[in-house]
C-alpha cells in the first residue's frame, strides 16, 4: 500500500503529544488505511528522552495497516539522525518528524532511507 496522505486530526494529536513531552521526544507508529495514515499506535514500554526516544519493536504488533512510525525532535531540526534511520528501516514505508515549535509547518516525512516524501494533509 503506496501511502499518500495523512488526516488532519492524527497530525495534529502528533504536534499535541510533542507538545505535552517537550523538551523530551517521543515515538509512536502509524495506522493507515486506502493509502491514509489514520491512527497513531503508541506501544507500551516505549522511552522518551532528552535526545532519543526508544520503541521496543519486539512490542510491535504483527499487523500490516501499521506503516511507519513518527516522532519528535525537541529543536528545530527537521533531519533524520543515524539512529532515526536505523529505526526507519525497520518499522515501515514512511515516517514523520515534527519539529519544535510543533506547529502545522514543522513537520516532515521521510521513506524508509530516510528520503523527503510528500504527504497531503486531509
Amino acid at each position: 500500500m503506496k501511502v499518500h496522505s495523512i488526516k488532519r486530526a492524527t497530525l495534529k494529536m502528533a504536534l499535541e503529544v510533542a507538545k505535552d513531552t517537550y523538551p523530551k521526544e517521543f515515538v509512536a507508529l502509524m495506522r493507515a488505511y486506502d493509502g491514509v495514515i489514520v491512527e497513531l499506535l503508541f506501544i507500551p514500554g516505549t522511552v522518551g528522552a532528552d535526545r532519543s526516544a526508544m520503541i521496543p519493536l519486539y512490542m510491535k504488533p504483527v499487523d500490516f495497516s501499521i506503516v511507519g512510525s513518527i516522532h519528535s525532535h525537541p529543536s528545530h531540526n527537521l533531519t533524520p539522525s543515524s539512529a532515526d534511520l536505523s529505526m526507519f528501516s525497520r518499522t515501515g514505508q514512511v515516517h514523520i518528524i515534527v519539529a519544535y515549535p510543533y506547529t502545522m509547518e514543522s513537520w516532515r516525512a521521510f521513506d524508509r532511507h530516510g528520503n523527503p516524501v510528500e504527504l497531503d494533509v486531509i
